[in-house]
């Protein structure tokens, strides 16, 4: 078979590319310092691209993260205050400890231009309106300009992402210049089949396939311990675990992600706090409710002095971001909530 192999949900293809980076990479690197195991070349698709969230306790994958990171995508930010607030590390990754630079993919993907041109993905959206068929509908991230650039702390790994409709549906194929596949790679395909599913509600079309290209796939020394514990929990448990993600509602614009922010910016700088009972009475569909659910549940790990996040607000999240919840902040999330 020449095309990619295919799993339905991340998790299968999340695993199987860590048994393969760790079990016979192909060289063993030392990038910038990061000594790490690299197989070079590697591809999967996934065929409900909605089934984004990986449940393996011993990875403590963080679900607040990535819809944050997702949104600030979305809407074409690159300011480090935001997604700072969800990710410290992201520090080190800004040149000017004001904004992110390759990393601010959105930048490059939805930022309208100096006069109030089309962005890259209107462009592209009205491409596909007008041509279904094409094969032009590629958005570039990457930038030769990035080698330009003196001891660029912030190069780009995702090269760009390719639009496809085909027989009513809308596929993606991601092409990464590089992936970390035990931190970088699950956040990454989150956002991206976000993005993918925001397109596709745009054109009025079916969910299409998602396929993932890594260049340099890689796992880094450092992380080899955690990778570890990862696959013999999955070794260990008899079946995989399952919490179906509904569809992104067809009213989703970005005027809905414009929204959804100003409610992340108030919660974010705790000028505001949320019940559930308030999340769910605004003016905003359920489906995005969950995430803010989930800021709320953050602001409360990050400024209330609280032993427990609000029961109201565990009751109100998916039962597959309760159970990630549980075991990412086990100490303040009760397991079963």
């Amino acid at each position: 078979m020449l095309t990619a192999p295919t799993y339905r949900t991340i998790e299968g293809a999340y695993l199987d590319l860590l048994r393969l980076a760790c079990g016979g990479p192909e060289y063993h690197i030392n990038a910038r310092g990061n000594e790490a195991r690299e197989v070079i070349g590697v591809s999967f698709r996934l065929t409900d691209p909605r089934q984004r969230l990986p449940y393996i306790a011993a990875r403590k994958a963080n679900p607040i993260f990535q819809f944050a990171e997702a949104l600030w995508y979305l809407a074409g930010r690159r300011d480090l205050e935001m997604i700072e607030y969800y990710a410290s590390s992201m520090r080190a990754s800004s040149p000017d400890g004001v904004h992110l630079g390759g990393s601010a993919y959105g930048r490059a993907l939805f930022t309208t231009g100096n006069y109030g041109e089309p962005s890259p993905f209107e462009r592209v959206m009205t491409l596909l309106r007008t041509e279904p068929d094409s094969k032009r509908g590629y958005l570039p991230v990457f930038s030769a300009a990035e080698h330009a650039v003196a001891d660029n702390v912030d190069m780009a790994c995702l090269a760009g992402l390719h639009l496809l409709v085909r027989e009513g549906r809308l596929h993606m194929v991601c092409h990464m210049r590089a992936n970390d596949l035990d931190c970088g790679l699950l956040s990454d395909v989150f956002s991206f089949t976000m993005i993918q599913e925001f397109a596709a509600v745009q054109l009025g079309l079916e969910l299409g396939h998602y396929t993932h290209t890594i260049g340099s796939a890689h796992v880094n020394e450092r992380n080899v311990e955690r990778v570890k514990r990862v696959l013999n929990e999955a070794a260990l448990r008899p079946a995989s675990l399952a919490f179906p993600f509904p569809a992104m509602p067809s009213e989703s614009t970005p005027d809905t992600i414009r929204q959804l922010l100003v409610h992340e910016e108030l919660l974010r700088t705790n000028l505001d706090k949320y019940t559930a009972a308030d999340i769910a009475n605004l003016d905003v569909d359920p489906y995005w409710q969950q995430a803010l659910l989930l800021f709320e549940a953050y602001r409360q790990l990050q400024y209330d002095e609280i032993e427990w996040v609000s029961q109201d607000v565990l009751d109100a999240l998916h039962p597959g971001l309760r159970w990630l919840m549980s075991h990412k902040w086990d100490g303040a999330v009760a397991e079963g909530a």
